[in-house]
């Protein structure tokens, strides 16, 4: 990502002081305790039992349990582009036809695919919570709507989503769930190898259908080399002040901004807790790390503590 978005989140960090800058002071051995993480459920539980204001940041490993395609590492290819090769306006610029049946394809595949345990597991914590006077506030990476599908309220999706356009003339922003989203792009985008590009007419692709428009729609997603939406990024900034537990689930801590957002709230005392297949670069920072699937991890971390009362 750019620069700017790098700026945005750091000279937040930057006005607090990191773990073990001041090896004297008191906050120091606070930070070096908190770097101890725990993967002790219990202990988690009752940190979960006592927070008015919970912070869930997900990623491509919530997605990938519902058989998502990452389009990452080894394999990850769209015929023979990967991602970062088609997720760019210039890719798009100058070649429309086929970054729109890439994703076609990617849209076609998510109509078929459902939450599951890790997406309900949230939306479910999230509505009993609330219950409470308590809040939930999802922040996801993921633009395949599977938190929504669920029933996630209180979602902030800073990459924006696959079902959702936006217009290259007028600006306009839409959801749109239509399969296919024009009839030019029925029975395109297959990711083989061998596949031809269709070479669809600019003009046959998807359409702005405002009142004497016509523009050509593009994918209200973040490509790669651009900025995000100023207006989500203050959301997400006000819910990190405030939070005082934060989950990051399914994430490899490698893409920013969002891989400062956790750490961010950490440098501030607040506990975080990751739930991933494996370790990641910011899981030293955190207070607690539990390995596995985030379906099978995340249900009974987030299910009804025992103090709670339910009206």
């Amino acid at each position: 990502m750019l620069m700017s978005l790098f700026q945005f989140t750091a000279r937040r960090l930057a006005s607090r002081a990191y773990c073990g800058l001041k090896a004297s002071s008191k906050k120091h051995k606070f930070c070096v305790e908190m770097a101890r993480r725990s993967s002790n459920m219990a202990d988690f539980r009752e940190v979960f039992a006592k927070a008015k204001h919970i912070v869930i940041i997900t990623g491509a490993g919530v997605s990938a349990e519902s058989g998502v395609p990452t389009f990452r590492g080894a394999g990850g290819f769209w015929r023979k582009w990967q991602a970062q090769e088609l997720a760019t306006p210039e890719a798009f610029a100058r070649n429309p036809s086929r970054v729109w049946e890439f994703y076609h394809y990617r849209r076609e595949v998510m109509l078929s695919k459902h939450p599951n345990p890790a997406h309900i597991a949230i939306a479910e914590c999230e509505k009993r919570l609330s219950k409470q006077g308590r809040s939930v506030v999802v922040i996801t990476q993921n633009i395949d709507e599977l938190h929504r599908k669920a029933g996630t309220k209180h979602l902030l999706e800073i990459h924006g989503s696959l079902f959702k356009t936006r217009c290259t003339n007028c600006g306009n922003v839409a959801a749109n769930y239509k399969s296919p989203i024009c009839p030019a792009l029925a029975g395109k985008g297959a990711p083989d190898p061998e596949t031809e590009d269709a070479v669809i007419p600019v003009e046959e692709l998807p359409q702005c259908e405002e009142d004497g428009c016509n523009g050509l729609l593009r994918p209200h997603v973040v490509w790669f080399g651009e900025t995000l939406d100023p207006d989500i990024l203050t959301e997400v900034e006000k819910e990190l002040d405030i939070c005082d537990l934060c989950l990051v689930v399914g994430t490899s801590s490698v893409v920013y901004p969002a891989a400062m957002f956790a750490p961010q709230v950490s440098a501030r005392g607040v506990p975080v807790a990751e739930f991933n297949m494996e370790a990641t670069p910011a899981t030293d920072r955190f207070r607690f790390h539990f390995s596995g699937p985030c379906g099978t991890t995340l249900p009974p971390a987030l299910a009804r503590h025992e103090t709670e009362i339910i009206s």
